[in-house]
């Protein structure tokens, strides 16, 4: 009875083994910090947004940094704002030990905090890993 049991356990722990082994690939994780962005904005969450972006946080060249990005995101948070957010097809390119993603976002707003900002962006943001984590330290965005 315990040879038949040797064989499906040893499987089991087998698979269990490289199921840990396996690693999300870089290029999926930066994907996901913007997906996370993307969400963090829909539902108004300053403190899901600064998970994704670094304490240095660029935004277009200096117009917007870290504090700024946050405190715009909490501000229609307690203004009751309601942001839609959605990305288009997103390219993510290795540029030596980070990464560079480009893609499209169409922001809607159901408030009036926001409405001169809304429309169609065409954004690139720059990811480096921080730990084990990859975060954005840079962003650009214009309008499409």
């Amino acid at each position: 009875m315990q040879k038949l049991l040797v064989k499906p356990l040893f499987c089991g722990l087998l698979a269990l083994g490289l199921a840990a082994c396996h690693r999300t690939p870089d290029e999926s994780l930066v994907r996901q910090g913007i997906e996370t962005a993307e969400q963090a904005a829909e539902h108004t969450d300053a403190s899901s947004l600064g998970d994704v972006v670094t304490d240095d946080f660029d935004g277009n060249n200096g117009s917007m940094d870290r504090r700024q990005l946050l405190g715009l995101l909490r501000a229609a948070a307690f203004r009751g704002e309601t942001i839609h957010a959605l990305a288009g097809s997103i390219t993510v390119e290795p540029r030596g030990e980070r990464y560079v993603a480009n893609f499209t976002v169409t922001l809607t707003s159901g408030g009036k905090l926001l409405p001169a900002q809304m429309g169609v962006y065409e954004v690139e943001t720059a990811w480096r890993k921080e730990g084990r984590t990859w975060r954005c330290y840079s962003a650009t965005w214009k309008s499409a």
